[in-house]
């Protein structure tokens, strides 16, 4: 498994969330695009992975995936608590993309996406991920230390480099298990 990205920018300084920090990670899988679908657009299925996100539910009304689409996405951390957010589907390609604004869509607090790639017989699988540029709850950490920014985030980068790896290891250990 790859992991792309860093909160150091390519002029090797370090990274301020203002600046839209992104980080990605990437798995060669087994299985065809229309194979990984549904377990990319599984809401709950990155819970199984990740010690963050405890699941989600689509809004009421809502049966699925879809561009516009909202779900209420619940979440836990030791320093921060448990707390739930609204995120829209802002990214939607079927077997492609699936991608949500956590928050507000013109403002968000993060932005997710997962991508599948034909490759070969298989598919590049890639969680894929951006950090604001509105307020999240690493804004009032940053408000109290601001000389502490770039710590701050790299130290978020690293939380989510490590559930998004082991979310991506987990979707491909599924699907390849699956497959016929």
């Amino acid at each position: 498994m790859r992991t792309l990205g860093s909160s150091q920018s390519s002029r090797g300084v370090p990274m301020r969330y203002s600046e839209k920090p992104e980080i990605s990670v990437e798995a060669l899988v087994g299985v065809p695009p229309e194979s990984l679908w549904p377990l990319v657009t599984d809401l709950d299925l990155p819970a199984r992975f990740s010690d963050e996100f405890q699941g989600a539910t689509w809004a009421s009304g809502v049966d699925g995936a879809g561009l516009g689409a909202v779900f209420l996405g619940r979440n836990r951390h030791p320093a921060i608590g448990e707390w739930e957010v609204a995120c829209t589907v802002i990214d939607f390609e079927i077997n492609r993309r699936f991608g949500w604004a956590v928050g507000a869509v013109d403002d968000p607090a993060a932005c997710w996406r997962f991508e599948i790639d034909p490759h070969g017989e298989g598919s590049l699988l890639r969680q894929w991920a951006q950090m604001g540029p509105g307020p999240s709850g690493l804004t009032p950490m940053i408000e109290r230390d601001p000389d502490g920014e770039e710590a701050l985030v790299e130290m978020r980068l690293t939380m989510w480099r490590g559930n998004m790896e082991a979310t991506v290891a987990g979707i491909k250990a599924l699907a390849e298990a699956n497959r016929t």
